[in-house]
């Protein structure tokens, strides 16, 4: 037991080695304003790093280097909940808020999840602005290395019929992990750096820019402002911004292709063009409401439209209108919308639009087969079959999906939540958008009138959905800890 465990306790010691040295830049910035906060985050620097130091001594003869799956499912796991609770310290000791306010809004940064309970956003420290969004940058990045290199090889929810495409992709652009992290890395803060720009010279002050930047391509969501992206009323920040989170929202993997000019095999990507179709239709859809039951011209009330369906599609959390205020028609395009998610591979939350391209695939063989009971037919994505395996573990995740969704709700209920209110916050917080669809728990309302037993649960379940959940159904089988 011991010895499986001591790799996990090496690495998870170098994350928060990692968490430390990112606490510097909130206290450097603290101290270029005269914030006297710098002092929290270099305390809380200094017992992270130390904490960090600690586990990596006393496990340095642990080999790090062969994983087994279970160890893999083990650090997962570790890794995403130290490093959360590592960095609410800044929270707790320069905010003074509670062990659970702190905590919550911990994991809901570093899962990009957008569920805050802070207000006052607009006269925050520039350390703790910095830190939030942070959290967002590094915990997009931290997933989206897991969803391309970790998940597949994993067999979770399907996701390993991507890994023939990362073998194969390995041949021409990534022969190794270590070179796999470092492209996707290196594109991702390009995409934060294009996004800077843009945000700059659509008229923000270079900080707030980069902060926006920072949440928007990790799908986080954190604002600078309690009034999110709306509180700017620019139409031009509005279209850098959805720009960002569409881009955040794609298959990564297909940067890669623009950056070989690989432009038609990029294109034939069918989970990119389901992806842009049901946002461009929800999109649409949520336009048409909008002219029709608020009386807004066309022309910003498709921009309104559209950013709302990428915010939500994407898991942003992001509000140029208070969508948390509608009901009938739009709630109900917004809560599919926040359950479909975007792609693999991407920084999104969600279900995946790969795992309703294979559920609608799977459908439409069974109904033909009804029609035809002696063809013989095979499920297809991407124009190759789709083992049985892969489909049955789509079904799968669908079902686990599914039902924590409906015992969260009911225990959101349980202990204070109203019906709707449950309802919506479970599907936000499994799905990491954050923002519920009630005035509750909106996008302008945040989580810090919520209980603080639904906090836990809420907290609990983004981790939950942000490790694809049969990472931690798996660690906590008990078949797991068996020799």
């Amino acid at each position: 037991m011991f010895e499986l465990c001591r790799p996990v306790l090496l690495v998870t010691g170098g994350l928060l080695s990692v968490v430390a040295l990112a606490m510097c830049l909130p206290a450097a910035v603290d101290v270029v304003h005269g914030e006297e906060e710098w002092l929290v985050f270099a305390a809380s620097a200094a017992v992270t790093f130390f904490f960090g130091q600690l586990l990596m001594t006393a496990n340095r003869g642990a080999r790090a280097a062969q994983f087994s799956v279970r160890q893999i499912f083990l650090l997962t796991l570790v890794g995403w909940v130290v490093v959360s609770c590592a960095a609410a310290m800044p929270f707790t000791f320069g905010l003074h808020l509670s062990a659970t306010d702190a905590l919550f809004e911990a994991v809901s940064g570093v899962t990009t999840t957008n569920a805050t309970v802070l207000r006052g956003l607009d006269a925050a420290p520039p350390g703790i602005l910095l830190w939030r969004a942070l959290l967002q940058w590094l915990g997009g990045m931290g997933f989206l290395v897991m969803a391309v290199a970790v998940l597949p090889a994993l067999n979770i929810g399907g996701m390993q019929i991507f890994r023939l495409e990362t073998s194969r992709a390995d041949e021409h652009l990534t022969p190794r992990l270590a070179r796999l992290a470092a492209g996707l890395l290196a594109i991702y803060a390009g995409l934060t750096l294009l996004l800077t720009l843009l945000l700059w010279a659509a008229g923000l002050s270079r900080f707030p820019a980069l902060l926006q930047a920072m949440s928007t391509i990790s799908c986080g969501g954190f604002s600078t402002s309690d009034g999110s992206i709306g509180h700017w009323h620019d139409p031009a920040v509005d279209w850098v911004v959805l720009l960002g989170m569409v881009l955040g929202g794609a298959p990564f993997g297909i940067y890669f292709q623009v950056l070989q000019r690989r432009w038609r095999l990029a294109l034939q990507n069918t989970q990119l063009r389901w992806y842009l179709t049901i946002m461009a239709a929800a999109a649409l859809a949520m336009s048409g409401w909008i002219i029709v039951e608020t009386n807004v011209k066309p022309l910003p009330a498709l921009r309104h439209g559209i950013f709302t369906a990428a915010s939500v599609m994407t898991g942003t959390g992001f509000a140029t209108l208070d969508w948390g205020q509608w009901a009938g028609f739009p709630t109900a395009v917004l809560f599919l919308l926040g359950l479909i998610g975007g792609c693999a591979g991407s920084t999104a939350g969600g279900l995946k639009v790969f795992r309703l391209q294979i559920l609608y695939a799977t459908a439409r063989l069974q109904l033909t087969r009804l029609l035809r009971p002696h063809a013989v037919l095979v499920t297809q994505y991407e124009r190759r079959p789709v083992p049985d395996v892969v489909a049955e573990s789509v079904l799968g995740f669908l079902f686990v999906y599914t039902l924590s969704f409906a015992l969260l709700s009911m225990a959101l209920g349980l202990v204070g939540l109203d019906f709707l209110s449950s309802i919506s916050a479970a599907a936000s917080a499994l799905a990491n958008l954050g923002p519920g669809l009630t005035p509750s728990v909106g996008p302008m309302a945040g989580y810090a009138t919520v209980p603080d037993a639904a906090k836990w649960l809420l907290a609990a379940a983004m981790i939950f959905g942000r490790l694809e959940m049969f990472v931690v159904l798996a660690v906590f089988s008990p078949s797991f800890w068996k020799p």
